[in-house]
């Protein structure tokens, strides 16, 4: 069986936690999109970590872990996360494999994303400066590199010939100041990662297909969220690839039938990184104070460290979220954050130009949008040792039904800590399909 879990918001919901539990029942675990400008957070016996291009499923013995032909894959970041987190010797050396056709983001793709924030000024994306954009256009300009050609010196080098002159020129006319890029550097640059990298190297397709024919169980990985994706998000405040799970028929390979279960996480609050509309946001003390309590140690990007903004739960957004991903089931994460508040507000429409509307629309029109709130009890009490749904507060249940009946989708899962077993499964009348 194949599932997805990804995310319905815009990204940090929480998803690594999540995999890393469902990857103990998992044969294979597959990063199909996205690269180290977001990270996945977990917490378990091994200690914490911040993922961010090795899969979620590297904690668990006997899952092999795959990243697929849609990942902008930084080798120097990939290979040095893999030491660090091996460097305490208390995790088992993980079964890592990559795709050959998984193209290569370059050092010039993470300097270029510098350069033109800083030209950009006050109207820059936000961007977390990794690369990712250039690495996306150079992709569909046809000047990748893919994985595999690395062992092919004469492909290699005139390849790189032909980028490093388009380059250049392009740096002439828009960062004069930048330090022109040299074939032969970037030819060593690439070659020094060849024989750590070349046991690795597989038809990730063909691989993921006879897995699926065998019976195996394929955990699918998302990063970011619905909100950025590039053709359905609040655009052009984006990311370049498609975090949906339909994506993954893409980004892996798999055909799209074999996908049945699709999680979608999100917050029971909201959170963001980076520019672009934010409906729900709150600001000074007010969200100061959501910030400081939410996540295992505050809501700070794993990969930037930066303070993420925050707000309450925006059923709008999260609703065209679930729907995006196609939701089979939606998972509640961080459900003991919002145990301080005597009365929590859920954002269940907009108001645009004076009218009313739960319908998620085009950055335009939501630039302009006001929260309509309404106001639920809150708990006022611990909930992070509770395991079973039925004995959660009350006013706890009436949150998690009130945010079901918004979305539409059935809420199956609830996270109620960081840890990997502070997860409550929870039965649903509601059945989407």
């Amino acid at each position: 069986m194949v599932r997805a879990v990804v995310g319905c918001n815009w990204g940090d919901e929480g998803k690594g936690k999540i995999i890393d539990c469902l990857a103990s029942k998992a044969d294979i675990v597959v990063r199909f999109q996205g690269g180290a400008n977001a990270g996945h957070t977990i917490i378990n016996e091994y200690g914490r970590f911040a993922l961010h291009l090795l899969p979620s499923g590297i904690f668990n013995k006997g899952v092999t872990n795959i990243i697929s032909q849609g990942v902008a894959l930084d080798l120097e970041k990939l290979f040095s996360e893999l030491d660090t987190v091996l460097a305490g010797g208390n995790v088992p050396t993980p079964k890592l494999l990559v795709s050959d056709r998984a193209q290569v983001l370059m050092p010039y793709h993470i300097l270029f994303d510098k350069l033109e924030e800083e030209r950009l000024g006050g109207k820059s994306f936000g961007s977390t400066k990794s690369g990712i954009a250039p690495f996306y256009s150079d992709k569909y300009l046809k000047i990748g590199i893919q994985t595999g050609e690395l062992f092919f010196d004469d492909i290699l080098r005139e390849r790189l010939e032909k980028i490093c002159k388009l380059k250049n020129a392009q740096a002439d006319g828009l960062y004069p100041n930048a330090v022109k890029l040299d074939a032969n550097e970037l030819y060593s640059y690439l070659v020094s990662f060849r024989e750590r990298l070349k046991p690795m190297l597989c038809d990730v397709t063909a691989f993921l297909h006879a897995a699926i024919k065998d019976g195996k169980e394929v955990l699918l990985e998302g990063q970011l969220g619905s909100l950025k994706d590039t053709d359905n998000g609040i655009y052009p405040y984006v990311t370049s690839s498609s975090p949906l799970a339909g994506f993954a028929t893409v980004g892996a390979g798999i055909p799209p039938h074999q996908i049945k279960q699709i999680i979608a996480i999100t917050k029971a609050y909201s959170s963001a990184v980076g520019a672009g509309a934010f409906v729900s946001e709150i600001f000074g003390d007010e969200a100061e104070e959501l910030r400081k309590r939410g996540g295992d140690k505050g809501e700070y990007g794993a990969t930037t460290g930066r303070p993420r903004r925050v707000g309450w739960f925006d059923a709008v957004a999260s609703k065209y979220g679930c729907m995006l991903q196609g939701a089979t089931d939606v998972c509640l994460s961080l459900l003991d954050v919002p145990s301080y508040l005597d009365r929590i507000p859920v954002c269940v429409a907009y108001e645009i130009d004076g009218v009313k509307t739960t319908e998620f629309p085009i950055t335009p029109m939501l630039d302009k949008a006001k929260p309509v709130y309404e106001y639920l009890d809150g708990w006022k009490c611990d909930i992070t040792k509770i395991t079973d749904y039925d004995l959660l507060p009350e006013n706890a249940k009436k949150y998690v039904d009130f945010i079901e009946k918004q979305l539409g989708y059935p809420i199956t899962f609830i996270s109620n800590g960081p840890k990997r077993d502070q997860l409550i499964q929870r039965k649903s009348a509601i059945t989407v399909w």
